[in-house]
């Protein structure tokens, strides 16, 4: 580590014991972020202090939070995201397509609409974007994490959940349309006046392999009078489609396309 003078320490550590954070100390007197860091690492176990990670969960701390947000994002990490929770890394991960920027956009911001605290990331792979939020308490917002994945393990709400989604299904459905669902365009044909046409429509389609998120999805269908059918593929019914005109025109006002 590189040497700097003890007047210069000083200045720091008087500095942080003020609240002033790491980075703008850094920035102030010219040092790496990673030397202030030890600097006060240093400081506090001189000083026999604990530290203990700041936190702004709602569960832990009765924080009056974000609901819709919360709503969209639970919806997003059933379909498509999953949360780390090991000894030295703890964050929850939302995929999103990497040319879909409005999604990507949209769980940045859920993310901070719920949990403001925690840092941010995106991690980038090929056709994909990883956005992270690094807390260990996500789990206690999404308790419906565990070994395993998603659809190999039981996935209920827990209530204040449910009455969550039950205030809001619209942010619910929307979070798992983005995530695990697309609105195309199917096509077919008729026999019109003894012509054979060809007659388009769009759809939306939701795929899982859990049936308990096909079931939270389609029950809270059911509630929005959205009606929906299995589209079974290889004996498979992980597919939810909605395909009426209604149901459609429902779903276009609440949801539309990805984007």
């Amino acid at each position: 580590m590189e040497q700097h003078s003890p007047s210069i320490r000083a200045h720091a550590i008087a500095l942080l014991r003020q609240g002033v954070p790491n980075r703008l100390v850094a920035e102030q007197l010219n040092v790496p972020r990673g030397t202030v860091g030890w600097w006060r690492s240093e400081d506090r176990r001189a000083r026999g202090e604990t530290y203990t990670q700041p936190t702004d969960c709602p569960r832990c701390t009765g924080r009056v939070f974000d609901s819709p947000a919360y709503a969209y994002l639970l919806g997003s990490y059933l379909g498509d995201g999953h949360i780390i929770s090991k000894r030295k890394q703890h964050h929850l991960s939302i995929f999103c397509n990497a040319a879909q920027t409005g999604l990507i956009a949209t769980a940045e911001d859920a993310m901070r609409k719920v949990m403001p605290l925690p840092r941010l990331s995106q991690r980038r792979k090929q056709g994909c974007v990883e956005v992270k939020s690094y807390t260990m308490h996500w789990t206690c917002m999404f308790p419906q994490h565990g070994p395993g994945k998603k659809h190999e393990r039981p996935i209920v709400l827990e209530p204040w959940q449910q009455d969550i989604v039950d205030a809001h299904p619209w942010e619910f459905v929307r979070g798992l349309i983005h995530s695990d669902g697309c609105r195309v365009t199917n096509w077919t044909t008729r026999l019109v006046g003894g012509e054979r046409k060809r007659y388009e429509y769009p759809r939306y389609l939701f795929t899982n392999k859990s049936a308990d998120i096909r079931g939270l999805y389609t029950s809270t269908l059911d509630k929005l009078g959205v009606e929906w059918t299995y589209c079974a593929r290889n004996g498979t019914p992980w597919n939810v489609s909605v395909a009426r005109k209604a149901s459609v025109a429902l779903m276009d006002a609440h949801v539309g396309p990805k984007y």
